[in-house]
């Protein structure tokens, strides 16, 4: 036996073995890990579609919140089973690369992957990172960089330094985006925060007024207010930043034609837009929600479903020849995203793209939201405004408590998995490869809910 031998069989040998155990997993990590955890011990080799199952006792639930919409073919799909697939998890977690220094032909593979399925053309810069928040972050840094050089340019000695954002915006919850999110007060109270210039919110819920050629008068005030605060700052503000539909802070559409007044302005003042697509990336019925709305961001946020975080650049970012993106070490990480998820993010582009999942998940959609309109119908004393654009559908309570009691009972009764989102609504984020059985399975369980609150 070589000494290398000796000593791998002495590191399997000698290293205690974890003693943790299902019966008592969730106690033990509410005991010292910080989190919100429900009391299911997900079981990994089991599930199938939208059914996971509790590793405790085999209790299988019907799943409409993939993890915060981050599985985007559920549970225990075929294609992420595979032996070679295995192999290739398995090869690229042996060891973590520091992606941004190191090349691997795993990175590579990704990256091609992500540009052929889900690539904008005018946005040909890819940065990769761990975390929604942290790419939008570095987008913003982006931004700084790109409004300071142009200003340089100009002979004007100005730092781009502010963000132009919304109301009820969610952005993330570290360094700049803690300026940005406005949503649940919990979320940012007493940390030190920039005074960016914040602008209303006027989320349309879909129906006679969406298709309004006009700004509607509430549009018409929040382009107002951003004119002010150009005005105001002037140079220093380097983008606007916005999700398309304002997931945290209640499932909130905002119509295209606003977005385009917004944008038009902002390349009136030299400011970049900033389109923040961790949510809503691959989830809204085709790859991207600003290109269904018809919007041209010059900075896209991505991560969730894409299961790599980062960030696309492009268009006026382009006029910088040595712009962040291409600036050696402007913005950068140890790790640039997990090599791990980029393999397991190749494979799901790659089942993304041969079974055409975004236009099945926008059928799918049209069926959710049809079944979440029905519901609204036969419960209007408790529910309103079914609303969504592919799979990112939701409904709203009348009584916010009402909604928190509906998700109990949804899981403890019905064994149905949904997610609060917003002061009062409940979301649906079932995945890209969702059936139709399992869309009205869950919406009955809903339907059973509501007449128990009812």
């Amino acid at each position: 036996m070589t000494a290398q031998q000796e000593t791998v069989r002495d590191v399997a040998t000698d290293v205690p073995a974890p003693r943790a155990a299902a019966s008592d997993a969730v106690a033990a990590l509410r005991e010292h890990v910080t989190g919100d955890l429900l009391d299911i011990v997900v079981d990994l080799a089991a599930g199938e579609g939208c059914r996971i199952h509790d590793l405790r006792d085999g209790a299988e639930y019907l799943d409409m919140t993939m993890f915060f919409s981050s599985a985007p073919l559920g549970h225990g799909h075929p294609g992420l089973r595979t032996p070679d697939f295995e192999a290739a998890l398995v090869r690229a977690g042996r060891i973590k690369p520091s992606n941004p220094d190191f090349a691997t032909v795993e990175q590579a593979r990704f990256a091609e992957t992500f540009r052929r399925v889900v690539g904008v053309p005018e946005l040909p810069l890819l940065f990769f990172i761990d975390g929604g928040t942290l790419a939008v972050e570095n987008a913003l840094k982006v931004a700084f960089d790109w409004k300071t050089k142009i200003n340089a340019r100009a002979g004007i000695a100005a730092r781009g330094s502010r963000v132009l954002h919304l109301e009820r915006a969610f952005h993330g919850r570290s360094g700049y985006t803690l300026s940005l999110t406005n949503t649940d007060p919990a979320k940012i109270r007493d940390y030190p925060m920039f005074d960016w210039p914040r602008i209303p919110s006027p989320a349309i819920e879909p129906g006679e007024r969406w298709d309004a050629v006009e700004l509607l008068p509430e549009e018409a005030v929040a382009l107002d207010a951003a004119r002010a605060a150009l005005r105001r700052y002037g140079r220093e503000i380097a983008c606007f930043v916005y999700e398309p539909i304002q997931g945290e802070g209640g499932d909130r559409h905002l119509r295209p034609r606003f977005l385009r007044a917004v944008q038009e302005l902002c390349r009136e003042h030299d400011v970049l837009t900033v389109a923040d697509e961790v949510q809503t990336g691959a989830l809204t019925g085709q790859a991207w929600a600003h290109r269904a709305l018809g919007l041209e961001p010059d900075l896209v946020a991505f991560g969730k479903r894409l299961q790599v975080c980062g960030v696309m650049g492009g268009r006026r970012v382009l006029e910088v020849a040595d712009n962040a993106f291409r600036e050696a070490s402007r913005i950068s990480s140890t790790w640039g995203g997990s090599l791990v998820d980029m393999v397991r993010a190749t494979r799901i582009l790659e089942v993304v793209e041969r079974e055409d999942l975004f236009e099945h998940s926008r059928l799918m959609g049209e069926l959710l939201l049809g079944e979440l309109r029905d519901l609204a119908v036969e419960f209007p004393s408790v529910i309103r405004d079914p609303r969504g654009r592919g799979l990112m559908c939701a409904i709203t309570f009348r009584d916010p408590a009402r909604r928190d009691r509906a998700i109990a009972i949804a899981r403890e009764t019905y064994r149905t998995l949904f997610l609060p989102s917003g002061p009062d609504s409940l979301r649906c984020r079932p995945p890209l490869s969702v059936r139709p059985e399992e869309i009205v399975e869950a919406v009955t369980a809903l339907r059973k809910t509501l007449a128990d609150l009812a």
